[in-house]
């Protein structure tokens, strides 16, 4: 399906038009790119902290020696082609690198876009220079398709369409497939489809969308992405004015439902259980796409018409504000839906005359035409902030040039999974450049990610990457001419780069650094009018801002996308197979930044070590608590922060910014409400919220439901107590739940049997110790009076509360409380294997034999082995503290500073909690999302 420029344009930029003259800015005059770094071999062997298998392995790679383990690992494992173990195999970055640049060059100097050879050497030069220094990455299908045998397929984003008839929604169907095959995403608007108020030509009332999005969703979780085990990456859109808008609304909320009966029934219904696959809707991300006339109803307490598909007359009439709190209603249970704002959107589109935007891709930052594709790059910002504080600007510029170009050109030689995408994509070349690292930009630069100052930068940044791609668009646009698109909307699209020069004019600066960048700007948008004007644009779209999570990874950044920090405290491997946690190197940075002498940064960063936050710093003045506020911890953001900043950009956007507004447990639905409505005061494209602990669903082993005991004639009995003998053996337990201390003591029968459980936690004399002993006695005369261990194992297992989060034993890594931990710990010491696998507890050695495929049930019977062995085993089954206790992420960092377990899902490659990247998660171990990108 590859096709090129068309021929006139092609020789209009080799014969008739001067192609583009490039500059050298990175590179050297007569030396490689290669030549001007140390390069190293290094072994790649990564494995799954669970079971200690062996997921992936390739010795001798080579990478420059300023790659960190992580990058090398994720890219060797990710973007290398050929089968591991044969000469076919790319071992080198080079050959990664060379493999992907040598087809944008060719194609580039074929297609006319350069004015010379000379001009062409320098570009293939200095892009294969910004990709090994990770100055910017292409999106992950560049990396795996370019320079390939496989169909060159360089977009992560797709848009489809679907129109009211059976044929349209079984195309959806299959085209869904085809993308998710391929490992990318796609999202659509459903609101063509007739509600389940309307009728049928036939007389027979329609099924309306939402039933259609149970085969979709079904044909999406059998794919999943990519032919991996994480699950598609879809987005679905249904208009406010839709009659079955309410049905939407709360589709995912009553699943979530189903999920608490099911699971309290004793089905498993963690993700990727057994039992999940029975909950629908599971693999999209749902928006409503909502008008000004509806959210000014909202506004104003009124009413609002929900509108059938066919004829536009209202069929029902319903209160504004009740179907906006349902929407936050379902989302404060189940963080969907989103919400789209569809007149600010259109506001803001360059090709008004052939269509409008009705949705999004699954991460929700490319808006654009139906049927159409993007394909992104991002740039890591903090390789431009200098030693001296400032933002390179020049560099900045000249690599934003570069990198519109090779994206421009690797339309002309892409692939597209169906022929109506392909012809949309070329005809109106959608780029999407954006960047990652911002969070640590603002951070080393002394910038609080919630104040002005750092808004202020943020938007003169943005403001001057989007002028200067629409710059270099038009001028890409006198040599090979505009998008195909162009002439319809020429009016259309000039009105949309005027305003964002007006928008560019409104930004307030506060500093020398926001000054330089925002001149640099204002300069760069009168010339991209000026160009524009006399020769149009190359691009009908330019930028967006998008999760960057794999390719964040690549380019070693410390933050996705436009997200602050996470943590002051990571996680790190280490070359050699150890690993640390060490705090973020943007924080000496921003010490220094802040006018700190070494020996207080130095005590700083080892309190931050110890603590995990900076309230009470020795020597740190509190006003600048704020630039070291993150995502999550002591200090985090506000859900408001996060919003100021997306308003801050999204003026100088062609697309919108994906990114969920985290909310903490005890947010309201009021607060959702405010979230949303703001969002549309603040001029936002899209937003999501996600409120901690909203979902059922975590990523634990469990067994699926217990067969239930048949039914016994009532006997009338009265319970005996059956005392422990003065001498009884037993065991004590030291045992610490996310830093929390205590001791168990267990007690059996001689002849076996659990008889009597003492707890200490707490100082001696103290309320906490007082309410143990007491709960202690209560188990202790409960077991001796018959009550099976079972029964409080089921009671007392997955109980929340504080203390919450790691602890020292291998068997039990994570507890949601100390109850939690307590009674894990007396099933596994006590209970037989079937009971246990019943209730969902298994040792490490157990979770690690059915990781291989193995049963861990065929063991020899306990009557077959005697005390002695038993008990040999049970002290090899608990050894001193080993690695696998460890953080293996730096969300498990997180999780062991606070206390409790993050909502994030583990990986279902390597076992790796993972970590949010704008709407998306990414593990920090393989590289593998939860997204498109």
């Amino acid at each position: 399906m590859t096709e090129t420029v068309s021929g006139s344009a092609a020789r209009r930029g080799k014969g008739g038009r001067k192609g583009l003259k490039v500059e050298r800015i990175f590179t050297t005059p007569g030396v490689h790119p290669y030549d001007e770094m140390r390069w190293e071999r290094r072994d790649v062997v990564m494995t799954n902290w669970r079971d200690g298998s062996v997921n992936f392995e390739q010795r001798g790679v080579e990478f420059p020696d300023f790659w960190s383990l992580n990058a090398v690992n994720i890219v060797t494992s990710k973007y290398f082609r050929g089968a591991v173990g044969t000469p076919q195999r790319e071992w080198s970055l080079k050959q990664l690198v060379d493999r992907v640049v040598r087809m944008y060059t060719e194609t580039g100097l074929r297609e006319g876009y350069f004015a010379s050879e000379e001009d062409a050497e320098i570009f293939d030069h200095e892009l294969k220079y910004a990709l090994v220094h990770q100055l910017f990455s292409f999106n992950s299908p560049v990396w795996f398709n370019v320079g390939t045998k496989s169909p060159q397929q360089v977009s992560a984003c797709f848009i489809l369409s679907v129109d009211d008839t059976m044929e349209s929604i079984l195309d959806w169907y299959k085209e869904e497939g085809v993308i998710f095959k391929g490992g990318s995403g796609a999202g659509l608007n459903l609101s063509r489809i007739r509600s389940s108020k309307e009728l049928l030509s036939s007389g027979g009332t329609a099924s309306g969308p939402v039933s259609f999005m149970r085969g979709a969703d079904a044909s999406a979780g059998t794919i999943k992405s990519g032919g991996a085990t994480r699950r598609a990456a879809k987005m679905v859109v249904l208009d406010v004015d839709h009659p079955d808008v309410a049905e939407f609304i709360e589709t995912k909320a009553r699943e979530e439902d189903k999920i608490r009966a099911l699971r309290d029934a004793g089905f498993d219904m963690d993700l990727g259980g057994k039992d999940i696959g029975s909950v629908q809707y599971q693999n999209a991300n749902n928006s409503v796409r909502v008008s000004d006339e509806f959210m000014h109803a909202v506004e104003a307490d009124g009413d609002f018409g929900l509108r059938a598909r066919m004829t536009g007359e209202v069929v029902e009439t319903v209160k504004a504000k009740e179907l906006f709190r349902l929407m936050a209603k379902a989302a404060w249970e189940c963080a969907d839906p989103g919400i789209q704002y569809d007149d600010t959107i259109n506001a803001w589109h360059t090709n008004p005359e052939t269509g409008r935007i009705t949705a999004s891709n699954p991460c929700s930052e490319y808006m654009s035409l139906d049927n159409s594709s993007c394909n992104l790059a991002s740039i890591n910002l903090l390789k431009f902030l200098t030693d001296s504080g400032t933002f390179d600007v020049a560099r900045f510029v000249k690599l934003t040039e570069l990198i519109i170009t090779a994206m421009d050109v690797s339309i002309t030689f892409a692939d597209f999974p169906t022929e109506k995408i392909a012809e949309t994509t070329r005809d109106y070349r959608q780029l999407g450049i954006g960047y990652a690292n911002l969070g640590a930009l603002l951070m080393a630069s002394g910038h609080a990610y919630d104040s002005e100052g750092g808004r202020s930068l943020a938007a003169a940044i943005t403001s001057l990457m989007t002028g200067v791609a629409y710059r270099r668009s038009a001028e890409i646009s006198a040599v090979v001419g505009p998008y195909a698109g162009y002439a319809r909307n020429a009016e259309g699209h000039k009105r949309v780069m005027r305003k964002h020069a007006a928008a560019n004019d409104e930004i307030r600066t506060l500093d020398t650094v926001d000054k330089a960048v925002h001149a640099a700007a204002t300069k760069q948008w009168q010339e991209c009018l000026k160009l524009g004007e006399k020769h149009g644009y190359r691009n009908a779209q330019a930028s967006l801002l998008a999760p960057t999570g794999t390719i964040g990874l690549m380019m070693d950044c410390d933050t996705t996308g436009i997200e602050p920090d996470l943590a002051l405290v990571k996680f790190k491997k280490l070359v050699g197979g150890g690993s640390m946690q060490i705090v973020n190197q943007t924080v000496p940075r921003a010490l220094d930044t802040l006018g700190y002498q070494q020996e207080q940064i130095e005590a700083i960063v080892e309190f931050i070590g110890e603590h995990g936050h900076v309230v009470d710093a020795p020597g740190l003045r509190p006003e600048h608590y704020e630039v070291f506020d993150c995502a999550m911890g002591e200090r985090a953001i506000s859900p408001m922060g996060h919003v100021r900043m997306m308003a801050a950009t999204q003026p100088f956007l062609s697309g919108a910014i994906s990114k969920t507004v985290n909310m903490p447990e005890q947010a309201t639905i009021e607060d959702i409400e405010k979230v949303y409505f703001e969002g549309w005061k603040l001029g936002l494209k899209a937003l999501a919220i996600y409120r901690d602990n909203c979902k059922v669903g975590q990523p634990l082993s469990a067994a699926g439901k217990k067969e239930e005991p048949k039914a016994e004639a009532p006997v009338e009995t009265r319970p005996v107590r059956r005392r422990l003998p003065k001498q009884r053996p037993a065991t004590v337990t030291r045992f610490s739940v996310a830093g929390a201390e205590g001791y168990m003591t267990a007690s059996s029968y001689p002849d076996d049997g659990l008889g009597e459980v003492f707890l200490k936690l707490g100082k001696q004399g103290s309320t906490l110790a007082g309410v143990m002993d007491a709960f202690s006695m209560a188990i202790s005369i409960s077991l001796q009076y018959g009550v099976p261990l079972e029964t409080w194992v089921e009671k007392f297992t997955n109980m929340r509360f504080e203390p919450a989060g790691m602890t020292d034993d291998p068997d039990i890594r994570m507890a949601t409380s100390v109850m939690d931990y307590i009674f894990r710990r007396l099933a596994l010491d006590h209970l037989p294997y079937d009971e246990r696998a019943a209730l969902g507890i298994f040792t490490a050695d157990e979770r690690a034999m059915q990781a291989n495929g193995e049963d861990p049930g065929a063991q020899p019977a306990e009557d077959e082995v005697d005390h002695e062995t038993l008990a040999q085993s049970a002290e090899i089954s608990r050894p001193a503290p080993a690695p696998s206790r460890e953080a293996h992420s730096s969300m498990e960092v997180i999780e062991s500073r606070q206390g409790r377990t993050a909502d994030a899902p583990l990986c279902l490659t390597c076992g790796t909690k993972m970590r949010p990247a704008g709407s998306c998660y990414v593990c920090e171990g393989c590289g593998s999302t939860s997204g498109c990108s």
